[in-house]
């Protein structure tokens, strides 16, 4: 990708601010809207060559526990060149700015640390099941969290695979919205304490082909932050499962606080996660 190349176009979605923000706060079952064709296919297309490449890095992590079965990469100085900069973009003044007009929530901020973000990747059997996220970046105290940015990477993804992003209503009574995620749709979404959503059903996808995207979250400066780690939920006629995510609330609940006070981060952490699913 050289430098000229555009990959978010402002001139396209500015132009269509008013009403796709008056679709975005209306929204049910929070405030979200998805979006088609979202960046430069181009250059999503050099994102997912890039990606075909790390799958051996050694900066994964590896995000496996009762509630969910996922890898992630959040550290920049080891993303290629092209993801590197799609990151950049999203995370620029300019988008900012865009993604404010269309949330309506003033005074976005980029988190350069991607905590929990950066570019995620589940395969068969992979799953993540209904949260709500947590509230405050462990490392910044007062940064509310407010926003999240997908962008997936699945070209050909097959429907009967699963994997759709379900939006649940804050009840967590029934799903309202369920999301293939296919190659250059958008979900932006309010991170609410209550904006409950996750893929749960493990997926059934072919060995070796995977679920992709680029995670990005946006917070907001506030004196008195809301603070709740991540908060997982079974679904309706799953009571036998209340037990199980509830133990595993406490550690993630425990995890959130080991990161802050401590300072450690989730290529530690999350190995934590996984000795201790394996004693459930």
């Amino acid at each position: 990708m050289t430098t000229t190349t555009q990959i978010f176009d402002y001139s396209k979605w500015t132009s269509q601010l008013d009403e796709l923000s008056k679709r975005y706060q209306k929204a049910s079952p929070y405030p979200h809207i998805v979006l088609e064709n979202f960046l430069n296919p181009e250059v999503l297309k050099d994102c997912i060559a890039e990606f075909n490449k790390l799958n051996e890095t050694d900066g994964w992590i590896n995000y496996k526990h009762y509630n969910e079965n996922k890898r992630g990469l959040n550290k920049l100085d080891l993303l290629p060149g092209t993801i590197k900069s799609t990151i950049n973009e999203l995370n620029s003044p300019e988008f900012l700015e865009f993604l404010s007009k269309l949330t309506g929530i003033k005074g976005l901020q980029k988190d350069d640390g991607l905590e929990g973000g950066g570019i995620h990747q589940s395969t068969r059997g992979g799953f993540l099941n209904i949260h709500a996220d947590f509230t405050v970046h462990p490392h910044h105290r007062n940064w509310q969290r407010r926003v999240n940015v997908l962008v997936y990477l699945n070209k050909e993804w097959e429907e009967a695979w699963g994997g759709k992003l379900e939006l649940w209503d804050r009840k967590m009574k029934a799903c309202e919205e369920a999301v293939l995620p296919v190659f250059n749709r958008c979900v932006i979404f309010n991170t609410d304490a209550d904006s409950y959503h996750g893929h749960p059903e493990p997926m059934t996808c072919p060995e070796g082909v995977f679920r992709r995207s680029i995670a990005l979250y946006y917070y907001t400066e506030e004196a008195n932050p809301f603070r709740r780690a991540t908060h997982y939920q079974a679904r309706p006629g799953e009571g036998g499962k209340k037990i199980l995510v509830r133990l595993d609330n406490a550690m993630v609940s425990l995890y959130t606080a080991i990161k802050g006070r401590l300072g450690a981060n989730d290529k530690v952490v999350s190995n934590m996660l996984k000795f201790f699913s394996k004693k459930k």
